[in-house]
């Protein structure tokens, strides 16, 4: 190219004269190897089985939420707190070592399934006359105590 093309022209003019870079092909994003293809293979697995054992989990501990549920909607009726409290045991442990347990078995039964001693107190005594009295008043501390114990027992009926 001669200096006497460029005479005369303004600068649009000599950039419409340049030659255009041609695009780069297209880079594929399939990976090259197979042992990036096994290495995906391996995480979707991993990944699916997290989610699956995350849905066992959480399906083991549905009665939980449901207790603690119940648990806020009853407030501090001791005859309720009671009530959710054998249900709860009755989801977690076999029947037969929960459905015949009474009075201070069933306290310390409570307290072993936590490694606490508050049922074994009078909150726990309060709470098993309950049920018997005509006009049952609030226990200090039961429901607190509830919450307590069904967050934190250890089921054996979903290990």
């Amino acid at each position: 190219m001669s200096g006497e093309e460029f005479e005369g022209k303004n600068l649009v003019e000599l950039l419409d004269m340049l030659e255009q870079v041609p695009e780069p092909t297209q880079i594929s994003m399939w990976p090259e190897t197979q042992g990036w293809i096994w290495l995906g293979l391996v995480v979707l697995v991993l990944l699916f089985l997290g989610v699956w054992r995350l849905r066992v989990v959480r399906n083991a501990n549905a009665y939980r939420r449901a207790a603690l549920a119940e648990l806020a909607a009853s407030g501090d009726d001791p005859v309720a707190i009671a009530d959710v409290l054998r249900r709860t045991a009755l989801s977690a442990y076999p029947r037969q070592k929960v459905a015949g347990l009474a009075g201070d078995d069933w306290l310390a039964f409570l307290d072993v399934g936590y490694n606490g001693q508050g049922f074994a107190t009078d909150t726990g005594r309060a709470m098993l006359s309950a049920p018997y009295r005509a006009d049952p008043t609030p226990i200090d501390g039961l429901a607190a105590l509830a919450r307590d114990w069904v967050q934190s027992h250890k089921s054996e009926a979903h290990t």
